[in-house]
């Protein structure tokens, strides 16, 4: 099974959109199985001809014996979740950066996506992408697709919320901030971002963990550099996001890719 990583071409997809996953069929059809860990994307992928079985952590794909596309919707990763694909398949897989996918899509919340998702045309232009034998057509059916569907949404709040995330500021003074009480940020991350304030927080501290290893190598300049209150809590929230020590998580994965994956 093959697979390949592609960010968006336009610079109005880029905003929003991480990239795209191409997996395709190759000679070899073994099966594959990795584990891939919590992010705070919202993901959404094509299947051609697959009977798929999820669970919590836990994701089966293997060939159907009809014909079919299977579209599935995900916003809420929050624990390193098993992958096994029986062969190798079809798929097409997009990343959306977070808050990005309301632009494209009507749907007001994280729980109405998926509704959305499925009732748009999104599954016949991905059919479209996935029989085109063609990558670079494939890429172009998708980012047209895309813009077609753009609109500038005004979640001027929510934003602002996303931005100060990224801080050291504490839930109770970012609500404060924004002139908000700490249970309506919470609504309004979970509505818009798919989970509660401190989950989302405790996850995109863990992704920029795997950024910044990329220069630093001492978890104590790790954990200080990212927010952690020190060593211990750093390994804390790895064990719990990856079920293995930040040190064999490094030796075993490589972090270079843009699919962060441990293989096993």
């Amino acid at each position: 099974m093959k697979v390949t990583f592609y960010q968006p071409v336009h610079p109005i997809l880029k905003k929003y959109i991480e990239g795209y996953y191409f997996v395709e069929k190759d000679d070899r059809d073994e099966p594959v199985r990795y584990l891939t860990f919590p992010d705070n994307y919202f993901i959404v992928s094509a299947c051609q001809n697959v009977a798929l079985i999820q669970d919590k952590g836990w994701v089966e794909i293997r060939r159907s014996l009809e014909e079919n596309l299977v579209i599935d919707f995900v916003s809420r990763c929050s624990v390193p979740t098993e992958i096994f694909y029986h062969q190798s398949i079809n798929e097409i897989t997009v990343y959306f950066k977070p808050l990005g996918m309301y632009h494209f899509f009507e749907a007001d919340g994280s729980e109405a996506m998926r509704e959305h998702i499925h009732v748009s045309d999104f599954k016949e232009i991905s059919n479209t992408a996935l029989n085109e034998p063609n990558r670079k057509k494939q890429i172009e059916i998708l980012e047209e697709y895309w813009l077609s569907k753009f609109q500038q949404k005004d979640l001027t709040l929510a934003y602002a919320i996303l931005t100060d995330f990224e801080t050291e500021l504490g839930i109770e003074e970012i609500a404060a901030k924004n002139n908000i009480t700490r249970q309506y940020l919470n609504k309004i991350s979970k509505r818009y971002l798919g989970k509660p304030a401190s989950e989302f927080r405790k996850i995109q501290r863990f992704r920029k963990v795997l950024i910044s290893n990329k220069k630093v190598r001492n978890l104590t300049e790790l954990s200080y550099e990212n927010l952690f209150y020190d060593q211990s809590h750093l390994i804390k929230d790895f064990k719990e996001f990856t079920k293995i020590s930040p040190r064999k998580f490094f030796e075993n994965v490589d972090i270079e890719q843009n699919n962060i994956w441990l293989f096993i």
